[in-house]
């Protein structure tokens, strides 16, 4: 995979470029700043992009900013978004367009290397890769989604795991349950929120961004 990384932390950046390159991928730039972020992504385009939220000149969202502005330019660019805190108002905006990959991780997640290339992996693929400590945030302010309140216990349980990034198959063994019981909870997930079999979707991210974005 090509990736731009975008942190302003020297130790942080450089020790993100050594484990992704070991893992054998190719960083393809790097920035400091929200104006060279920007530039950055929409240079080089890359795969994956793992972007600060706060970053100089201001340090308060312009990571975040130039994300928005590149896929506003680039639709479905998939980004990683890096935080030192669960902030809500930046994870549902990053949310909110609905397209491409997306993750929200905290940045001591990054430590673990496995479970960050794992994430990065899943969002360059199209798909979702959200710190659990993030979905608990946000579901913690409660949802005026009336949708959601169709899903059963279980089902809310699903999908916070589907929203982690996991597949079925994970998530069947995570709630100690048959992969087929996952699909048929998946089936009606799908159903009470009235995503369709749309091949031009995939319907796992929209039932998450259904879940995540809330109002």
């Amino acid at each position: 995979m090509r990736i731009v990384v975008a942190e302003d932390l020297y130790l942080l950046r450089d020790g993100m470029v050594r484990l992704i390159e070991a893992c054998g991928h190719q960083v393809v730039a790097t920035a400091a700043t929200g104006p060279e972020t920007l530039a950055a992504l929409l240079t080089w385009r890359p795969d994956v992009a793992v972007v600060d939220v706060r970053m100089p000149p201001t340090q308060s969202d312009e990571g975040l900013r130039a994300a928005l502005a590149a896929r506003r330019e680039m639709p479905g660019l998939p980004v990683l978004i890096l935080s030192q805190y669960v902030e809500q108002l930046y994870a549902r905006e990053l949310l909110a367009d609905g397209a491409g990959g997306i993750g929200y991780f905290l940045k001591e997640s990054v430590f673990d290397a496995d479970q960050f290339i794992d994430a990065l992996e899943r969002v360059a693929a199209g798909g979702t890769a959200m710190d659990p400590a993030v979905i608990a945030k946000l579901l913690s302010s409660g949802s005026s989604n009336r949708r959601l309140e169709r899903l059963t216990e279980r089902e809310h349980s699903v999908l916070s795991l589907m929203a982690e990034g996991l597949s079925n198959q994970a998530i069947a063994q995570r709630l100690f349950l048959s992969e087929s019981a996952i699909s048929k909870h998946t089936t009606s997930i799908f159903g009470k929120l009235g995503i369709t079999d749309d091949d031009n979707n995939n319907r796992r991210v929209r039932a998450v961004l259904a879940y995540l974005n809330k109002p």
